[in-house]
């Protein structure tokens, strides 16, 4: 048969949380109620999330998770991070709830994606829709690149901060003559990021100020473009 739909069903400490949470993100509810248990609909165009509240739930043990492929990582990620800018003031970067950037995945072909923590602490994985733009896949070239790949792996996909980190860490405490300065403002930047999920704002701004410091041509300028975005976010962040 076709034209099946598949909505995952997802837990939470607090549906009313989760509805406040989303509609900052451009969802609405569809449907909700409290009895005989607390459960809620939410939906964004052809986007459909379902939630259950659970007593004592603690979103930090979460293991919650779903894919949502799109078409379009960055017009999705823009409006997000709008929704956010425009309830909360800036874009959620560490802590439950938090957003990643978007960036290319190597456990996934080279596709880019983000994700949404959100306050049930379920990782929403948002990934480019292989059909819909099949990329090919990305190889990164260069020390600086590989470490930042195998980083994202480790931190974006498994939830595994501190290996991350430590994959960062060695590579920024042994700079090359050959390395790429695009590269190092990405890993400092990256780097910067981590060190808010784990509560470090003072190597988050170290961090920061760092990546401002690398000399960069006007054409490498371009090329950090988006990193610069994603360290103007951590530092609004930082206050």
């Amino acid at each position: 048969m076709t034209n099946e739909v598949t909505v995952p069903l997802l837990p939470c400490g607090s549906v009313d949380d989760i509805a406040d949470f989303y509609e900052v993100l451009g969802f609405r509810t569809t449907y909700s109620q409290r009895k005989p248990n607390p459960y809620v609909a939410l939906q964004r165009e052809d986007l459909h999330l379902h939630f259950f509240e659970m007593a004592g739930f603690q979103p930090d043990q979460s293991y919650g998770s779903c894919l949502v492929l799109t078409s379009d990582i960055d017009g999705l990620h823009r409006a997000f991070a709008a929704g956010m800018r425009a309830a909360y003031g800036k874009v959620l970067v560490s802590g439950i709830p938090r957003m990643t950037r978007p960036r290319a995945r190597k456990n996934y072909d080279g596709l880019g994606g983000f994700s949404v923590i959100d306050p049930g602490g379920n990782w929403i994985r948002v990934v480019q829709n292989a059909t819909a733009a099949p990329p090919p896949a990305a190889t990164p070239e260069g020390r600086l690149a590989k470490a930042l790949a195998n980083a994202v792996v480790q931190a974006d996909s498994r939830g595994d901060v501190a290996q991350a980190v430590r994959i960062l860490d060695s590579a920024l405490a042994r700079p090359q003559a050959d390395d790429d300065p695009v590269a190092r403002v990405e890993v400092l930047v990256y780097r910067a990021e981590l060190a808010m999920v784990l509560s470090d704002p003072e190597t988050a701004a170290e961090m920061l100020e760092r990546a401002e410091h690398v000399a960069l041509s006007a054409d490498e300028t371009v090329r950090a473009r988006s990193a610069f975005e994603a360290a103007a976010d951590l530092a609004a962040a930082l206050g």
